[in-house]
């Protein structure tokens, strides 16, 4: 019984130190921010996250046929401006209200395939979720429009980067990680080190860079690679729904990020609206994963 019950909390407590690994990352990388701004960050992410990812994975052994060709370069594409706008989006926008913005990217994706009844009351509630987050005609405090529309753009992204990336990694799995990352660099490298502020050229800031793209990439990827090999997919996206809480503890604990009532509620409409969609629909073939990993 023992072995049974650690069998299963395993992976969940693999998949938690994921998710606490990535937003750390995410809020470590914005402590540099003054320094070398958030194009800069993206670079140095990018940069040494692909480092270690090749290290690992050494993609230059893969093979990939034509038709997985154009998958696999929107997959990096995704990837690269997943990283770059959500950067972009942390500079005037608290964490956790980042991460729950950026989390209607593939929560519009699960529920593309909404056909019953309950389904359109998770629809229902991420709307209302975003109405509480987003200065609809209000005076929400620190949300920035700009910002906010940001981090959708980055959520868009992540829909992105769950479609094409379930045909890319179809032969190489976790591997194609690697391949997508070397995509990503070399578009958004360059794009990151041209905005970059003249901080990023200090040595100094090298072992800081390297925490970032560890705790943001290289540990998280293994982690819940371990994960989704012994969970269910619903019971995976569920979990992962609690991101934009775990971010917004993380940015409270670490930045000095406060939410006002407002946006904890609207907060956890979106957390309930991404479980209930994960846990509730049934999609229509061809199967599209509710919730995917986030390669933040």
């Amino acid at each position: 019984m023992s072995s049974s019950k650690s069998a299963v909390w395993l992976p969940v407590l693999v998949i938690l130190i994921a998710m606490t690994s990535i937003q750390g990352g995410a809020a470590l990388a914005k402590t540099l921010f003054p320094v070398v701004g958030a194009p800069g960050i993206t670079a140095l992410r990018l940069g040494l996250g692909t480092l270690i990812l090749c290290i690992i994975f050494k993609p230059w052994r893969l093979r990939f046929s034509r038709q997985q060709m154009l998958p696999l370069l929107l997959y990096g594409l995704a990837l690269g401006g997943m990283n770059y706008t959500f950067y972009l989006a942390l500079r005037t926008v608290p964490l956790g209200v980042a991460v729950a913005l950026e989390f209607t990217g593939p929560l519009a994706l699960a529920l593309a395939s909404a056909r019953r009844p309950p389904d359109f009351l998770w629809v229902l509630l991420a709307l209302l979720g975003l109405w509480l987050l987003l200065p609809l005609g209000q005076s929400i405090s620190s949300v920035d429009p700009k910002g906010a529309m940001l981090a959708v753009l980055a959520g868009a992204f992540w829909a992105l980067y769950i479609l094409t990336g379930k045909r890319a990694g179809a032969e190489h799995g976790p591997a194609t990680v690697a391949m997508g990352s070397l995509i990503a660099s070399a578009i958004f490298v360059p794009l990151g080190l041209a905005y970059a502020s003249s901080g990023i050229w200090d040595l100094s800031l090298i072992p800081v860079a390297l925490a970032v793209a560890v705790l943001s990439s290289a540990l998280p990827y293994s982690l819940e690679m371990v994960a989704l090999t012994r969970l269910p997919a619903k019971s995976f996206g569920t979990l992962m729904s609690l991101e934009p809480a775990m971010a917004a503890l993380s940015g409270m604990l670490f930045l000095g990020e406060v939410l006002t009532l407002v946006q904890w509620l609207g907060l956890l409409a979106i957390i309930l609206a991404s479980a209930g969609a994960t846990l509730t629909l049934r999609p229509v073939k061809p199967k599209i994963a509710p919730i995917s990993e986030n390669p933040e």
